[in-house]
C-alpha cells in the first residue's frame, strides 16, 4: 500500500511550523479591500443566480475550464473594483490570469475565484462561493504565504474569514457572529462527506474512491456539491466531515489516467487550482481542521499563481487528526488499487 505522510497532520492544523507571516502582515487597508471586493462580487453575481442566461457558454478559462456568461460578470466587475481602488496589488483569477493594478509596484497579490460552484450558481443552487486569499506579493508566492483569506456565500450570504495566525471567524446570513461546529466523527462508516466530480474520469475515480463510497453510503453519504469552498466550509458548519478530491494524486500515481482526464476535460486537465482552495484552507486551519494533499503532504510549498498540471493539488479537508489519518489510509488503498487497474479497454 502506497503509505501516507503522519508527520504532514501537524503540519496541516493550526498554525504551520512552516508559516512565514504572522497577522501583523494583513494590515487594515487590506482586509477593507478583500472584503469589499468579496461582498461586490456577491452582489453583481446574485441576481443572475439560476437564469437561463447565466449558462450561456462564454468560452476557455487559463486552466481549460469553461467560462460561463455568469464568470464574465464577475470578472468584469473584479476589474472595474481594483482600478477604481488602485491599490498596490495584483490579482490572479481563473479566467483572467494575472494583472497588475495602481501605480506602485504590488505589495499583495490577491488570487481571486469569483464564482467557486459556477455550475451550482447557474443551475440557482446554494452552493457556490466567492472566494478571495491575500498573500504577500513575492516572486513566487505559495500557500504558506497567505495571510487573509475570506469565503463568501453566494445564495445565503454566510462569511468565512481568517488573518493567519489570529484564528478564523464565521458570521452567519442574517449577520451575526457563529462559532465553528466541527464534527467529531471519525467512523468512515458513518461519513459525510463530498467529493471533486468535475472533469474527472467516472471509471478511474470510482476505482480510487469505490469503497469509501460504498463504506458511506447507507449510514453515511457522499454528495457531488461542485464547489470546493463551499464543501470545505461546511466542514466549520457541522454539515460535513470531510472534503476528498484525489485527481492530481491519481495521474501522479497512475499516469496513464492523464489521458482520460483530457479525454473528459475536452483536452484539459480539471483538477483544483490554487484559486479554488487558498482562502478556504486558510479558514479551516486557523479554526483547527486539516487540510493536506490525498498523500498527507502540507499545502504549504504549493504555488499560488497558476492553474495548469503544476499548480493543481490534490486536497483532504476533514474536522480532526482521527478521521484524517483514517481517510489517508482509505485512499492510499483506492489508489493501489487504482494503479494496479491499468488502462481500461477503450
Amino acid at each position: 500500500m502506497t503509505s501516507p505522510d503522519p508527520g504532514a497532520l501537524q503540519a496541516g492544523r493550526g498554525h504551520a511550523a512552516a508559516d512565514r507571516t504572522s497577522s501583523s502582515d494583513a494590515p487594515a487597508w487590506l482586509r477593507e479591500l478583500v472584503d469589499g471586493l468579496t461582498s461586490g462580487l456577491r452582489e453583481v453575481v446574485l441576481p443572475a443566480l439560476g437564469s437561463a442566461s447565466s449558462r450561456g457558454l462564454a468560452g476557455r478559462a487559463a486552466g481549460g475550464d469553461t467560462t460561463f456568461a455568469i464568470d464574465e460578470v464577475a470578472e468584469d466587475f473584479l476589474a472595474r473594483y481594483l482600478t477604481e481602488k488602485g491599490l498596490p496589488v495584483a490579482v490572479y483569477s481563473e479566467d483572467r490570469g494575472y494583472v497588475r493594478f495602481g501605480g506602485s509596484p504590488a505589495q499583495y497579490v490577491l488570487i481571486v475565484d469569483p464564482i467557486d460552484g459556477t455550475r451550482p450558481a447557474a443551475a440557482g443552487f446554494e452552493a457556490a462561493c466567492v472566494s478571495v486569499a491575500a498573500a504577500r506579493a513575492a516572486e513566487r508566492p505559495v500557500m504558506a504565504d497567505v495571510v487573509y483569506g475570506v469565503v463568501m456565500e453566494i445564495k445565503e450570504g454566510g462569511v468565512f474569514s481568517a488573518v493567519r495566525g489570529a484564528g478564523a471567524r464565521m458570521i452567519a446570513p442574517g449577520g451575526s457572529e457563529r462559532l465553528p461546529s466541527i464534527s467529531a466523527n471519525a467512523d468512515l462508516s458513518r461519513l459525510f462527506w463530498t467529493i471533486g466530480f468535475r472533469g474527472r474520469p467516472a471509471v478511474e475515480l470510482a476505482t480510487a474512491l469505490g469503497r469509501l463510497i460504498d463504506r458511506s453510503s447507507v449510514d453515511g453519504a457522499v454528495f457531488d456539491i461542485g464547489s470546493a469552498t463551499y464543501s470545505m466550509t461546511r466542514i466549520l458548519t457541522g454539515q460535513l466531515d470531510a472534503y476528498i478530491d484525489v485527481g492530481p494524486r491519481m495521474i501522479e500515481l497512475a499516469p496513464w489516467v492523464e489521458a482520460r482526464f483530457r479525454e473528459v476535460g475536452k483536452g484539459s486537465v480539471l483538477n483544483n487550482s490554487p484559486h479554488d482552495v487558498a482562502a478556504s484552507t486558510l479558514v479551516l486551519r486557523e479554526a483547527g481542521c486539516i487540510v493536506t494533499d490525498a498523500a498527507g503532504r502540507s499545502l504549504d510549498d504549493r504555488p499560488l499563481l497558476g492553474s495548469d498540471m503544476s499548480h493543481q493539488m490534490s486536497v483532504i479537508a476533514s474536522a480532526g487528526p482521527a478521521l484524517h489519518r483514517a481517510l489517508l489510509e482509505e485512499v492510499a488503498h483506492g489508489m493501489d488499487l487504482l494503479a494496479a487497474a491499468g488502462p481500461r479497454a477503450s
